[in-house]
């Protein structure tokens, strides 16, 4: 196979707004609604990542406002407790921050984010640098991608690999992100090798197969 995934690279945001460790709390907000994003890294003076902040960070500083909290509240919550009483990025911020590499492939991304159940990653270089930040919104984008674009990616680094001619006769057809392989293969016992690398192709949203083995009549 010579087709390469995409990157974090490919599809991340790369002007971020970030806030340093004795940011206020006001101006995090600011800089929050200024960006209309929910979350900024913490920086350091050299562009390093030492945390993150998120809205949920900030909102415990609403919630208990007004409120004087139960003992239960008290001992369930003590880290929004705290954070209620934060006054700046260094106080409020989840560290060490989550982060992946720009040359991680989007598919580990997303398996990052799921396990961590997050909604964006810094990216950093290999120095800890703030590169950018991908979002569940850029992982998304692959699905983007153009049906015929799709199409002839399946044609050259699976049906030609799997089910080349003349004793195979294969043709794809890419609609709204559905795959379907159809026409005449040597070996049907590669079609589940082929469901499994079709799917693997970015932007693939299901694969169908109207696929019949060798023909065996007389000549």
């Amino acid at each position: 196979m010579h087709g390469s995934p995409h990157i974090v690279s490919d599809v991340m945001t790369r002007s971020v707004a970030t806030v340093g460790r004795g940011t206020p709390f006001k101006d995090i907000v600011r800089a929050m609604q200024d960006r209309r994003v929910s979350a900024v890294p913490v920086t350091d003076g050299g562009g390093k990542v030492l945390g993150i902040v998120s809205e949920a960070d900030m909102l415990p500083k609403e919630e208990f406002r007004d409120s004087d909290p139960d003992r239960y509240t008290q001992l369930r919550r003590l880290s929004d407790l705290a954070k209620a009483g934060s006054l700046t990025a260094e106080e409020l911020m989840t560290s060490p921050a989550l982060t992946v590499r720009a040359d991680a492939t989007l598919a580990q991304a997303a398996r990052e984010m799921a396990r961590a159940r997050v909604k964006r990653l810094p990216v950093v270089g290999a120095d800890g640098r703030l590169e950018g930040i991908v979002s569940r919104a850029d992982l998304l984008k692959v699905f983007l991608r153009d049906d015929e674009e799709i199409a002839e990616e399946i044609r050259r680094e699976v049906v030609s690999y799997l089910f080349y001619a003349p004793e195979s006769s294969v043709t794809v057809e890419v609609r709204d992100g559905v795959a379907t392989l159809a026409g005449r293969v040597r070996d049907t016992s590669l079609v589940p090798v082929a469901a499994r690398l079709v799917r693997a192709v970015e932007g693939v949203v299901d694969v169908e197969f109207a696929l019949d083995g060798p023909d065996r009549s007389p000549a």
